[in-house]
């Protein structure tokens, strides 16, 4: 905020002279230098390109043992500053600990790949994910403060779980069935668990950005169990084990979504517990409805007219919009869905053209009318 803006407010009688003083000594206090760091900004980066441009260049001539060291020396000596210097580091910059930490998660990933490359072996993805979880998981729910660190938590863990039922999907027995299903819904739990720290912990931010990245993911897993079932992707239902597992992904969901409810008092806590609750399901129905155009449609729009109920219950401006906006765009490729063949003639084009446009101008109205007001509750 410059000073300028703030006279602007005093001469206009918007605030009195005492808060215009209090307001031009905090924004003194607090001010960015941002052209200054942007210039060691760049001049950080030039020397980190050289030096990324001279090992590059000299890659093959420097033993692999002596590369590995370097690289764990690296991830140690990071840690080592974490931990000793955290709380000082905080109280500077928050900022300051989470790129430490984004750093070291991120060295320490890639060390897999470093190790691989040397001693020449290879691994199923999942494997070097799922230790690198199990390494630097416990760094980053104790270091974490917003959401680069819980969006690489998250990403991990969905990225390992999914290369995981990947790599064994297809066997039709049905306890390895129902652990896969308990893989894949496992990311989801971090909702409750963001839901319940929030309140318990200085890092209130991490938890939050947390419990919204598992709360987007069942939502999408959902949404696209739906868009599986309408082009039929989930092919033959008959295979032993399969009904089981979908059912026991739709039961885990809704503990998941229980479980926010019970750790989250509030109208917030309880919208997000039934979204939940309500994306597991809508898995098994999905499911159930495999090869059904129109069921399978009305089963996305049944979640997300209940998720843009949700948000208005809650004040969640952004995401009614975005319920809003995806349920207008499902009844557009709805449309094609069904008039196929009657979109290869010209009065199928110009007939989609006006439904895309009444569609869309519906949206934009039903949005404007009814979206909670800018600045209410996210």
């Amino acid at each position: 905020m410059s000073a300028r803006k703030i006279a602007q407010w005093h001469d206009a009688g918007l605030i009195d002279a005492a808060t215009r003083d209090r307001l031009t000594a905090y924004e003194a206090d607090h001010a960015r230098p941002l052209l200054l760091w942007a210039v060691w900004g760049i001049g950080a980066l030039a020397i980190g390109l050289g030096l990324i441009s001279v090992v590059a260049a000299n890659w093959e001539d420097i033993p692999g043992l002596v590369r590995l060291s370097v690289h764990l020396a690296l991830i140690a000596g990071l840690l080592g500053l974490l931990f000793a210097r955290e709380d000082r580091l905080a109280a500077q910059s928050p900022w300051a600990v989470e790129a430490l930490a984004f750093i070291a998660a991120a060295l320490g990933l890639t060390f897999f790949g470093h190790l691989g490359q040397v001693y020449q072996t290879s691994s199923p993805l999942w494997q070097p994910l799922g230790l690198w979880l199990a390494l630097f998981a416990p760094m980053l729910v104790l270091t974490g403060r917003s959401w680069p660190t819980a969006a690489a938590l998250m990403g991990g863990a969905v990225w390992c779980a999914w290369d995981y039922a990947t790599s064994r999907n297809g066997d039709p027995d049905l306890a390895r069935q129902l652990w896969l299903a308990t893989v894949l819904t496992a990311p989801v739990f971090f909702a409750p668990l963001g839901a319940w720290l929030q309140s318990r912990s200085a890092r209130e931010d991490f938890w939050c950005d947390l419990e919204e990245l598992a709360f987007t993911y069942a939502v999408g897993s959902a949404s696209l169990a739906t868009a599986i079932a309408a082009w039929d992707g989930f092919g033959d239902r008959n295979v032993a084990g399969e009904w089981a597992s979908v059912l026991l992904a739709g039961a885990l969901g809704a503990l998941a979504g229980t479980g926010v409810i019970a750790a989250r008092s509030g109208i917030s806590g309880r919208m997000t517990g039934i979204v939940i609750i309500g994306a597991g399901a809508t898995v098994p129905l999905a499911y159930l409805l495999s090869g059904q155009t129109v069921p399978a449609a009305l089963a996305f729009f049944a979640l997300w007219t209940g998720i843009a109920a949700a948000a208005l219950a809650a004040s969640w401006r952004v995401l009614f919009q975005i319920a809003v906006g995806l349920i207008a765009v499902r009844l557009i490729i709805l449309s094609f869905e069904l008039a196929a063949d009657l979109l290869m003639s010209g009065f199928g084009l110009i007939l989609a053209g006006v439904m895309i446009l009444v569609v869309a101008w519906s949206a934009v109205r039903v949005s404007r009318r009814f979206a909670p007001r800018k600045g209410s509750a996210a």
